[in-house]
């Protein structure tokens, strides 16, 4: 998690934060979205994300580890069964916080914080397969590249031979060969 802001906590003291974190923590895990102000929802987001990290681990430890943040053991059920497989594909960015205006009795600043449960975009998925084809592809490439200069090479040399070719200097074939080739007669 970041460092702690310097200054007031949302509650009073370090632990009332702490509790109060884990209870938006799981209204958000239960209800899929939760309005409240901007400054809790900012502090939300990277205790939330790490949760649900912990839940795409899925292991029995990271269980117990959000188990000992939230006491709830049918949220964090389903914190590691549903919204875990939803997220699978997702490298991070698991909220949102959409700000809505202030609130009326007060004028805090309100804001909705809700998990991005939708799948990663078909583009930037055409665009990952795209770069691992292309990875898995580059070193053949090279390769065709020297075939292909070869051929080229002695496609020249008989396209040389030909008498309708324009006069160019000798390759290194044709120069081994020709003092060979005195040589015979």
């Amino acid at each position: 998690m970041p460092t702690p802001a310097k200054g007031p906590r949302l509650g009073g003291g370090p632990a009332h934060e702490r509790l109060m974190l884990a209870n938006l923590a799981a209204a958000l895990f239960e209800h899929k979205r939760i309005t409240t102000t901007v400054t809790k929802a900012k502090r939300l987001r990277p205790y939330a994300e790490r949760l649900v990290t912990f839940a795409k681990r899925g292991d029995l430890a990271s269980r117990r580890r959000v188990l000992s943040l939230i006491s709830n053991k049918g949220i964090v059920h389903e914190l590691f069964t549903d919204i875990a497989t939803a997220v699978e594909n997702r490298d991070g960015g698991y909220t949102r916080i959409t700000k809505i205006g202030n609130r009326k009795g007060d004028n805090a600043p309100m804001a909705v914080i809700e998990l991005v449960l939708d799948p990663v975009s078909p583009k930037q998925a055409v665009v990952a397969e795209a770069e691992k084809a292309a990875a898995k592809s580059a070193p053949a490439p090279v390769e065709e590249e020297a075939v292909s200069a070869e051929s080229a090479s002695s496609a020249s040399a008989e396209s040389a031979d030909s008498p309708a070719s324009a006069p160019s200097a000798p390759s290194a074939e044709e120069a081994a060969e020709a003092p060979e080739a005195d040589e015979k007669k």
